[in-house]
């Protein structure tokens, strides 16, 4: 049987991109980099139930379990969307819906997220912890480069509070000019990818909450990143996360 499917990433965030209602155990396998496709995640454009979205968005990590929200994932499929003819995008993901936009004079793809609500913000000593449509761990460091993001972030994900439903880890370091960098663990890839959408999001509004910084541009591994929202007394709204997707190729896999 032949497979076809279309390989995108948004700052070097990979993701397999098919219409396809497969098992997890070969979603695990086309995201194998040796033996595989490759990728960090696997995303369904699907026709949804509910006639208000255009589609409905399922994504799978790199270990073929299904997951929360992916905001790097998320741009990759209103670029998809958009690709097949769906000009005005709204779309249905686990976390509830979103919009789409495409900045065609530059060349970006923005995705607006949900609503964080600040009483489920949690400051703690040495980290923040809050839910973007996934769960992040924010710390604030400054050797950020020197930093075993793999190593460090695995202990935490797997340490307590953690030890249930896992956590993604986010370092972040403040720059100048009211940017920040930001390293990032995945939880269901098990290690740092090259930019998580989510976590970036997460980061901003850590910074925001601990009043670090202003309005964001974020550097990651796989690129730069922008982050615009509107804080008002009980929470951070309007939510957009803003970058560049690009369609890597198309191709089909024997299985």
């Amino acid at each position: 049987m032949e497979l076809d499917f279309y390989k995108y990433q948004g700052t070097g965030n990979d993701f397999i991109l098919l219409d396809y209602r497969g098992n997890p155990f070969l979603f695990k396998k086309l995201c194998d980099r040796h033996f595989g496709i490759g990728a960090d995640g696997i995303i369904l454009v699907k026709n949804d139930d509910e006639d208000e979205s255009d589609f409905y968005m399922k994504y799978y990590n790199s270990d073929g379990q299904e997951s929360t929200m992916c905001g790097n994932g998320g741009r990759c499929a209103i670029s998809f969307a958009y690709k097949l003819g769906i000009n005005k995008i709204h779309f249905r993901a686990i976390d509830g819906y979103h919009d789409g936009f495409i900045i065609k004079t530059k060349d970006l793809v923005s995705i607006k997220l949900l609503d964080v609500d600040k009483n489920t913000i949690e400051i703690h000593k040495k980290y923040v912890f809050l839910n973007t449509g996934s769960p992040h761990h924010i710390q604030f460091v400054e050797n950020i480069k020197e930093k075993n993001v793999s190593e460090e972030g695995k202990k935490i994900r797997f340490q307590s509070p953690y030890l249930k439903k896992g956590v993604n880890v986010n370092f972040v370091k403040v720059l100048e000019n009211n940017t920040l960098q930001v390293r990032t663990y995945e939880r269901g890839v098990e290690n740092e990818t090259l930019s998580c959408g989510t976590g970036v999001v997460a980061s901003v509004i850590a910074a925001y909450k601990t009043d670090k910084i202003g309005e964001i541009l974020v550097q990651t591994l796989g690129g730069k990143l922008w982050v615009s929202l509107t804080e008002t007394k009980n929470e951070y709204k309007n939510v957009s996360l803003i970058g560049h997707v690009k369609f890597i190729f198309k191709g089909y896999i024997i299985i």
